[in-house]
């Protein structure tokens, strides 16, 4: 539906001051601090995990060698959305000297829909992670503590028991990041990068992650997170997370979240000519999700 005079009749009017409402301040591309960004050119994208080989018997002497299998474990699939939106302004409209003002104003606001849109897609990654109606490519959610391997054994990147962020479960997740293994039971030497949180966790990550001294205590004890550089890039918050307790830790293991770009963004507009309308329209076309679960550590918080 076009956007009509009946609809604007103030800005008809004399007299008016202000339009508002639409300019409002907006949040920048957080999903970058989060995802790592790649180009696709097919309708989807496919990522599969591979098993290496399991640490090397002693040969006995005289005795023949072993030989190990190497194999795909599962596939990761991204399926791309087509987001769009657009709206119309009536020949009356604009004849009515209304296109200047609000085709400008009305094109903000439509930039900012789809920047809103494409933050709450990435988020919610991190928001179904824990979900088991949201399975990956070994048929767990992100957030497991029964991720499976090849050797029989499992992985988890979740804490033994939902915890809040405080200095003693954040110090646990880099002790047990520090445990996982490869598909053959290989250690990964795996670290955490970068602490990320909704914004009611701010003032605890940067008391965490900032202070010389430990947090809470009436020790004079150093600040351990602090000064053995356990969570090298800070923290970063994310605004379109909805669990304001729960916390998450992005890894230095590759291919973790992935955001697959088909389409950047592309505006248009055109002219109708039956109805004299002006259409303005917004498309872009992509996918977000992750291949290797271990590329996150993830808790729910302890409520």
């Amino acid at each position: 539906m076009a956007i009509s005079r009946a609809q604007l009749l103030k800005e008809l009017l004399p007299g008016l001051n202000a339009l508002f409402g639409l300019e409002y301040k907006r949040y920048g591309e957080e999903h970058k601090e989060i995802f790592e960004t790649e180009s696709s050119e097919r309708s989807f994208e496919e990522e599969t995990k591979l098993s290496g080989f399991s640490a090397a018997p002693v040969k006995n002497e005289g005795s023949a060698i072993s030989y190990d299998n190497a194999q795909e474990v599962f596939t990761a699939r991204y399926n791309h959305e087509t987001i769009a939106l657009g709206f119309s302004l009536t020949e009356e409209a604009i004849e009515d000297n209304l296109y200047d003002s609000l085709s400008a104003r009305y094109t903000k606001a439509l930039a900012r829909a789809m920047s809103y849109t494409k933050q709450t897609k990435a988020a919610a990654v991190l928001n179904n992670g824990f979900d088991t109606d949201y399975a990956g490519g070994d048929g767990k959610p992100l957030f497991s503590a029964s991720h499976p391997l090849v050797s029989g054994g499992v992985n988890s990147n979740i804490p033994a028991v939902a915890a809040d962020l405080n200095e003693t479960s954040l110090e646990a997740a880099v002790i047990q990041i520090a445990g996982w293994t490869d598909e053959r039971g290989l250690l990964i030497a795996a670290k955490p990068r970068k602490l990320v949180i909704p914004s009611d966790l701010q003032f605890v990550a940067t008391r965490l992650l900032e202070t010389e001294l430990r947090v809470g205590t009436a020790d004079n004890d150093i600040n351990a997170i602090k000064s053995n550089g356990a969570i090298p890039e800070g923290y970063t918050v994310n605004h379109f997370l909805t669990d304001s307790d729960a916390w998450f830790l992005t890894t230095d293991v590759p291919n973790g979240l992935k955001h697959f770009v088909r389409t950047p963004m592309a505006t248009g507009m055109d002219g109708d000519f039956d109805t004299g309308n002006v259409r303005y329209k917004a498309r872009e076309r992509y996918s977000f999700g992750w291949s290797d679960p271990l590329g996150m550590y993830g808790s729910e918080g302890a409520a």
